[in-house]
């Protein structure tokens, strides 16, 4: 039976991934990395902040810190007029009269967590971040924490996701997951481990 449903943040929330996109190019820019979208899908988007830095300029340490926390303070200076991805807060109601619990695992900063929830609007029962975890999606610590917390089942959640990296995650944690088409092509989504693929929660609410 179903009992939660788990969301990931960014482009899945809400489409913050332009946001993210454009304060990585600027950020990059000046070590002469060209970021389109392309480039953002296959080398940023779904990793954690130290992998990303680590493994397109070779940055460890305060060096690394300073840049990290420059791109993120242009992020949520962009991300000030954000809106939900289309059906969210209808679902969210639907599980509210469900008897439903919801939560958001993310490996997205704290900082940046908190401002995107602020700007929805939206104040999840639970919220788990991989840096404070330990380990970041791909691996499925994240979600297997977020199942601990609510001490429910594998099988008693519902994943969404919008990166193949997130997929694995929930995946990789026996949690049924949705892949959301926001930012990344169904493909990908699919061999992830996707048990199938919306363009929004609009659609995820004629499925349930």
């Amino acid at each position: 039976m179903l009992k939660a449903l788990l969301f990931d943040l960014d482009g899945t929330l809400a489409d913050t991934d332009p946001l993210h996109l454009l304060a990585w190019r600027e950020a990059l820019a000046p070590f002469g990395i060209q970021v389109d979208e392309a480039f953002y899908r296959q080398r940023i988007s779904g990793r954690l902040n130290p992998d990303i830095v680590r493994d397109l300029l070779g940055l460890e340490g305060e060096a690394a810190t300073r840049l990290v926390e420059a791109k993120e303070a242009r992020f949520r200076a962009l991300a000030q007029d954000l809106r939900p991805t289309p059906g969210l807060l209808e679902l969210l109601e639907w599980a509210w009269a469900q008897g439903l619990s919801w939560g958001v695992v993310t490996n997205a900063p704290r900082e940046n967590a908190l401002h995107v929830l602020k700007a929805l609007g939206l104040e999840p029962p639970l919220l788990v971040l991989a840096e404070e975890v330990g380990r970041g999606k791909p691996d499925p610590l994240p979600y297997r924490v977020a199942l601990k917390r609510l001490g429910i089942l594998p099988e008693e959640a519902l994943a969404f996701e919008d990166s193949p990296s997130g997929v694995k995650s929930a995946v990789g944690a026996g949690i049924a997951t949705y892949g959301l088409l926001t930012g990344h092509e169904e493909g990908g989504l699919l061999e992830a481990g996707a048990k199938g693929v919306l363009r929004d929660f609009r659609e995820a609410l004629a499925l349930l």
